[in-house]
């Protein structure tokens, strides 16, 4: 019987988040699936799923993106696909605010402010802390219809106005990646 392959998920994946969590993958010792990035995801679940087990070592970092798609977008599909694949054990998600209007959003574990701060309630697209926990983002609604370890909220990666750029070394999304390691060990 194979062992379960350790993943993040992150509900991002333009070309700028896609570099991000590249480096950030990297920085935390993991596997980044690039070809999971594009927006929308341009991969099926069941796709990625077999790139995860291809992966040298865990753990394996995926990227799904709904380009901003309010209803059941290609990124929740594969989403979905993936969370319910037997061979998978999903260490946490980090949930990616964005403008997207009429959605549910998730409720957050915490977030990582643009600032690097760890704090109890979600953040906004520019990685501002909120008044509640709820994360409000495009390819998010589909997580509360599963039990995840770990939600962390964060602003858009490789953005929030510089913060998080890879040109210094993407780190809010490699702390949130960072954070969800240490709470799973």
């Amino acid at each position: 019987m194979s062992k379960k392959r350790k993943i993040i998920l992150v509900t991002d994946g333009d070309n700028v988040a896609r570099r991000a969590v590249e480096v950030a993958a990297k920085n935390i010792g993991g596997r980044c699936i690039s070809r999971s990035g594009g927006n929308p995801t341009p991969i099926t679940g069941e796709k990625i799923v077999d790139f995860i087990k291809q992966a040298k070592y865990d753990p394996v970092v995926i990227m799904v993106d709904d380009v901003g798609d309010e209803g059941f977008g290609k990124g929740e599909k594969a989403l979905n696909e993936i969370l319910l694949c037997d061979d998978v054990e999903i260490l946490g998600i980090v949930a990616v605010a964005s403008n997207t209007k009429d959605v549910n959003g998730i409720k957050v574990d915490f977030s990582v402010t643009a600032d690097g701060k760890v704090v109890k309630k979600a953040v906004d697209k520019d990685g501002v802390e909120t008044d509640d926990n709820i994360l409000y983002g495009d390819t998010v609604d589909i997580i509360n219809s599963y039990n995840i370890p770990l939600v962390v909220g964060i602003g858009d990666i490789g953005k929030m106005n510089g913060k998080d750029d890879i040109s210094k070394g993407a780190p809010i999304v490699t702390k949130a990646l960072k954070e969800i390691l240490n709470r799973s060990e």
